[in-house]
């Protein structure tokens, strides 16, 4: 580990576009476009920009939780944002989010068609708009809400802080880690304690709620998220170890996970989802062997 005890910030501070990790080259200290680049459009009127991300699987696991309800109108055109690319800095992407982060969505059925970005606000909006995995009722509709937004102040603290360095910093400093380590723990004691005694988060039903927290707590404990379960010893968290188990197996679920996922097993890949048959037909393993047969 590295002696960082001499460092003493200077009175204005310089961005040095050497330092930064694995990602480096994604981030810079100003924001806007970098290059005119439109984005590209489907039929459908819900038209998403994302990556399968944790925060980018929230969105496409509650669409494909709403195909899996009947409800039509969900369909959408999926495309991917490759950021290590700099596709997140285009002109047509930072007009739909100007803070240049995935997931993104436009709906074209409104007019003027409306932009939405922050994975919590297209949960909420697609929430509402289709009437579903969010209570009306008062009080069941604000701990729902009380949990989307927990998610969403918690995940950075797992993602930016433990992820970052602990699987992406240039280098392993210990009080860091330790630092980062501590919260995500505590993070999962919180809800190890709350799924003690019901089925999910938020009570009784599946919501939104759930919809954002398993794709970072739910990975994190299945042993998908920074090669960490051994090191937070996840598998002591039992109830969120249930919960999150029980959650990966829902249908909408595996196919939201596969959405713009661009890495990892060619089954589990589909790069752009346009109709429900591409999970059949459009898959990196099944382009690949329609490839090899040509």
């Amino acid at each position: 580990m590295s002696d960082q005890s001499g460092y003493v910030p200077p009175k204005v501070w310089t961005w040095n576009k050497e330092s930064g990790g694995k990602f480096a080259s994604i981030n810079r200290p100003i924001a806007g476009p970098t290059h005119d680049k439109a984005l590209p459009t489907g039929e459908h009127p819900l038209q998403l920009y994302s990556l399968a991300t944790p925060n980018g699987v929230k969105v496409t696991i509650m669409l494909e939780e709403l195909l899996e309800l009947g409800i039509k109108e969900a369909e959408y055109d999926a495309y991917p944002v490759r950021i290590w690319e700099g596709d997140q800095f285009g002109s047509g992407f930072v007009d739909v989010n100007p803070n240049s982060k995935i997931p993104a969505m436009v709906d074209r059925s409104e007019e003027p068609a409306v932009r939405i970005f922050e994975s919590g606000s297209i949960l909420v909006y697609l929430a509402e708009k289709f009437g579903a995995f969010l209570a009306t009722d008062r009080a069941r509709r604000t701990e729902t809400m009380n949990w989307l937004f927990w998610q969403m102040g918690a995940a950075p603290l797992l993602g930016g802080g433990f992820g970052h360095f602990y699987s992406y910093a240039p280098e392993h400093l210990e009080y860091p880690i330790d630092r980062f380590a501590m919260e995500v723990k505590r993070q999962l004691d919180v809800l190890d304690r709350e799924l003690a005694d019901k089925p999910f988060i938020a009570g009784d039903e599946y919501t939104i709620a759930d919809m954002a927290i398993w794709p970072w707590y739910g990975a994190l404990v299945m042993g998908k998220l920074y090669d960490a379960a051994e090191f937070l010893d996840v598998k002591s968290y039992t109830h969120v170890g249930r919960w999150a188990d029980e959650i990966a197996h829902r249908p909408a679920v595996q196919r939201g996970r596969m959405v713009n996922r661009v890495w990892g097993e060619p089954d589990e890949q589909l790069h752009e989802r346009h109709d429900a048959s591409d999970f059949d037909t459009k898959t990196e393993e099944k382009l690949a062997a329609i490839l090899g047969h040509s």
